[in-house]
């Protein structure tokens, strides 16, 4: 590796810890945020997002692809699925943050791979390696033993995790890059919320300009809140190997775990922490696996292309590379994707059927 690499790299890996970092730190934000209700809060999310993206899709000059989609019906009713997941997505988490279940939202994105590889298997008839099946059901018996733990099921865990994995299947469908992608999204929600938080006002009901500047320009900030970290996890997916975001991917829930344990002080009873074990046990798995894996394909890629020759360019050594990479982000579902490359600005990399960024809480 060059010193120019080296250095890629490292500002790589510094804007990765930066974009999951701030999605792991998120929760301390929503509070800060009140009296506003969640409704609001959301609301206020969606418009103010879409004026940042819109923005910066002025500056970038990046307008062609909105007259495509608008001329294909199909992948534009895609758009407005995703928008209504990741509208479902972003409201349970606010108000499950607000509502003091900090750790139980934490738990619906340590099992979003879990649920992911179920999705596969049941819409998209992928094939699981054995140890991929023994994950899933650990993941399951661990929705069990909390699901006792709490004296019911963990509906804002398996709510977050369904709806996100769900985005994520539409996201590969839709095709689309991240910024655009998003822009589109939060255009499909910004007239009904607009359209709320104007009838809000008109209730007396809206805390946007009844507490001052400061909880107006908090408010308006949820806007930098949602695009900021995918401006920094832009910078990292160009830079880093798909396997390195892959693993950075799981420090979002362990910041918010540790949030709700350590700062909100939430109880974690005995039979609520077995759940969690199961849990990390489950991805531990998917995470070994997926590494094994990479490690084989890469190995089968090398002495392919040396098999005519005992001599490898620069260029067929990259390759092998890259596949290492690719396959160890893709492992988590299924077969692996060769060549499988995420948007710059897509979502954080758990399979081949989720790369949703943009649906981070």
């Amino acid at each position: 590796m060059t010193g120019q690499s080296r250095r890629e790299h490292r500002i790589g890996l510094l804007n990765g810890f930066a974009a999951y970092g701030m999605w792991g730190v998120v929760p301390l934000f929503w509070p800060l945020l009140k009296p506003a209700g969640a409704i609001e809060i959301l609301a206020h999310r969606m418009a103010w997002c879409l004026v940042l993206v819109g923005a910066a899709l002025l500056v970038l000059r990046r307008w062609s692809w909105a007259g495509e989609l608008l001329r294909q019906p199909r992948r534009l009713g895609l758009v407005a699925v995703a928008a209504a997941v990741i509208t479902v997505n972003w409201g349970v988490y606010i108000w499950a943050v607000n509502a003091g279940q900090v750790v139980e939202a934490s738990l619906g994105y340590f099992i979003n791979p879990l649920v992911t590889i179920a999705l596969g298997v049941l819409l998209l008839k992928e094939r699981l390696r054995p140890v991929q099946w023994v994950a899933v059901g650990v993941g399951f018996a661990a929705v069990l033993v909390l699901t006792v733990g709490y004296g019911r099921p963990p509906w804002v865990s398996l709510c977050l995790a369904f709806s996100f994995a769900t985005y994520g299947l539409v996201k590969k469908k839709v095709n689309l890059g991240g910024i655009e992608s998003l822009a589109a999204e939060t255009a499909i929600q910004f007239l009904p919320a607009l359209g709320y938080l104007l009838w809000l006002g008109s209730q007396g009901d809206s805390t946007f300009g009844s507490y001052g500047v400061g909880h107006a320009t908090l408010l308006a900030a949820t806007g930098v809140v949602t695009a900021l970290p995918l401006v920094c996890f832009g910078a990292a997916a160009i830079r880093v190997p798909l396997s390195t975001l892959g693993l950075l991917q799981y420090l979002a829930p362990v910041f918010q775990f540790l949030l709700g344990i350590l700062y909100f002080r939430e109880a974690m009873p005995p039979e609520r922490w077995a759940g969690f074990a199961l849990v990390w046990l489950a991805l531990s798995l998917l995470t070994w696996d997926a590494l094994r894996t990479a490690r084989r394909a890469a190995r089968t890629l090398r002495s392919e292309i040396s098999a005519p020759s005992t001599t490898m360019t620069t260029g067929t050594v990259s390759a092998a590379r890259n596949a290492e990479s690719s396959a160890a982000a893709s492992a988590t579902v299924g077969e692996p994707v060769p060549g499988a490359v995420p948007d710059p600005v897509s979502g954080p990399v758990s399979g081949p059927a989720s790369r949703p960024a943009d649906a981070k809480p």
